[in-house]
């Protein structure tokens, strides 16, 4: 006569639970952080447009002045000439006015600089460029003009940052812009007027400063989660 061992009820483990039980609490516990991320907004950033055009230009002091040069800051640039009077949008005073400001940043060591490059390279030369500068006070050691042949500020202005300006025969039309690259030579932001808001700039300004310091340490990853979800400044 055979006997039979009564069977034992086993504990139940989560290890045994089903593949798919498993798989579908990881997607929802996914679905809900991200909703969390996108809701809340622990971290806002700027987009990353694209990379910045390269150039190599020549400053109103003579010296040259490279993008690569402008690694590590944060620089914000304008375009106009000194012959720009009347109705021509000129930008020379917002950027005045940002060098008046930039000690309400809070970008720690990150160096902060403005370029503007003149759209009338023939007549812009770097004499005429230092005498514009001294006139609008800029201070050259943040502040610097810059010009060069027809074709490279063609290609940095136009085909670069897609500012459009054409020389008609006095006079050069073009539309206002600010650009906005940071130390890694990325284009971050853009301001397609002559009067942009300083606080904005400013606000942008810092944000960049931000998402540079935290670069290399563990928020790194929630700065990159930013980029993945688009949680740009309303």
């Amino acid at each position: 006569m055979t006997s039979t061992s009564p069977s034992v009820a086993r504990p139940s483990s989560p290890f045994t639970a089903p593949i798919w039980l498993i798989f579908y609490s990881l997607l929802a516990l996914v679905a809900l952080l991200i909703g969390v991320f996108v809701v809340l907004r622990p971290v806002v950033v700027l987009p990353r447009i694209t990379l910045a055009p390269g150039f190599r230009l020549t400053d109103q002091t003579g010296a040259q002045l490279s993008n690569e040069d402008l690694r590590g800051s944060i620089t914000l640039y304008n375009f106009t000439y000194t012959g720009c009077q009347g109705d021509c949008p000129q930008t020379s005073n917002i950027m005045a006015q940002m060098q008046a400001r930039l000690d309400e940043l809070n970008t720690g060591d990150i160096p902060v600089r403005l370029v503007t490059i003149s759209l009338d390279p023939e007549n812009d030369t770097p004499e005429q460029l230092a005498v514009y500068a001294a006139l609008v006070g800029a201070d050259p050691a943040v502040w610097q003009f810059v010009t060069g042949s027809p074709v490279q500020i063609k290609s940095v202005v136009g085909g670069g940052f897609s500012v459009y300006y054409t020389t008609r025969e006095d006079s050069i039309r073009f539309d206002p812009a600010f650009m906005l690259v940071d130390g890694a030579g990325l284009w971050r932001a853009e301001y397609r007027t002559a009067v942009p808001d300083i606080d904005i700039i400013l606000r942008d300004i810092n944000l960049l400063a931000e998402e540079a310091q935290h670069a290399d340490g563990p928020a790194r990853l929630a700065y990159e989660a930013a980029h993945l979800f688009l949680c740009y400044p309303r």
